[in-house]
């Protein structure tokens, strides 16, 4: 299946990779999938990219960006990122599976 071309970035590079921790395990239990998405990502083009994907459409899309770090390492001034992360909640019977 070819992805489509949202706003001149192809769905398939918004959604990065699931985020698999404690906390993502629990809001699974209410139905909340938790991804990391690429920094310029907006909720618009994570929703087509969820429903390209993954065939489910989400009711609701919650987003944070992380705050970068200032950091020293071997004598060097440097930035440490973090990610975007988009919080996909889906409705009852809806699931996700991931391999």
């Amino acid at each position: 299946m070819k992805a489509k071309i949202f706003k001149n970035k192809n769905l398939a590079e918004i959604l990065k990779r699931p985020r698999v921790t404690e906390k993502a395990a629990i809001l699974v239990e209410n139905n909340a999938y938790t991804f990391e998405v690429a920094p310029t990502a907006t909720k618009p083009e994570v929703k087509a990219a969820i429903i390209a994907m993954y065939k489910v459409t989400p009711i609701q899309i919650n987003m944070t960006a992380g705050t970068s770090k200032n950091i020293t390492r071997r004598g060097r001034a440097g930035v440490k990122t973090t990610n975007k992360k988009a919080v996909v909640h889906l409705k009852k019977g809806d699931k996700i599976e991931f391999i």
